[in-house]
């Protein structure tokens, strides 16, 4: 028999303008959701309060990237809770590439940041292993200091990579080649703390990018 302690859901923010034109969607690249972006926001928005009437998330946190924060916010006011803005959650940061059109971004880069992990992309832009560093940090940051608690998170699909990669790889994501998961727009991943009757927790992938509340009535 296992007890369920924490929980912690991770949403994708919606599709977003950096999205579509193929931008570097840093703070300057950001410039927030498409109108199917709003529209998906606010379906997932509208499933996570018909599940906050019947078992209430405690907090809700978000990356300070606009497109995460209008996200957040369209669930904030179906929740009535509060938004937490969390700079560890931010996506990679780009550096000078920031705003650029992706083919220039990488320009100079065979593959994707996965495929060089300990490579700067451009100047004043982070690693792909340090960013998994500072991003594992924030959301193991979050779950200690809410335990026992429903915790919502308002990200980017590399929050839901990183998430993974902690909780298999804790505590150094660091050097593990060029893996990635699917995150869709507005998906929602669960990862679900468990007890068992020995006192021994564990976090569980429960689900891992459910889209069912973009499908047609």
């Amino acid at each position: 028999m296992t007890t369920l302690h924490a929980e912690l859901v991770l949403v994708r923010h919606g599709e977003a303008v950096c999205n579509v034109t193929g931008v570097a969607g840093g703070e300057r690249g950001c410039t927030g959701l498409t109108e199917l972006g709003r529209w998906q926001a606010a379906q997932v928005a509208a499933r996570l309060a018909r599940e906050h009437a019947d078992r209430p998330f405690d907090v809700l946190y978000t990356s300070p990237r606009r497109r995460a924060a209008e996200t957040a916010a369209a669930i904030a006011d179906r929740l009535g809770l509060p938004v937490l803005a969390e700079p560890g959650l931010r996506n990679p940061d780009h550096g000078s590439a920031d705003g650029l059109p992706w083919a220039q971004a990488r320009a100079g880069l065979t593959g994707s940041a996965r495929h060089h992990p300990d490579r700067v992309p451009a100047p004043g832009a982070e690693t792909w292993n340090g960013y998994l560093t500072r991003s594992a940090t924030a959301l193991r940051t979050i779950i200690e200091r809410h335990p026992g608690r429903r915790i919502l998170v308002a990200g980017h699909r590399e929050t839901v990579e990183t998430a993974q990669l902690a909780m298999v790889c804790h505590p150094d994501c660091a050097g593990r080649g060029p893996v990635g998961v699917v995150a869709d727009h507005t998906g929602v991943t669960r990862w679900r703390h468990e007890t068992d009757r020995h006192g021994y927790g564990t976090w569980l992938l429960a689900v891992h990018n459910d889209i069912g509340h973009l499908a047609p009535d």
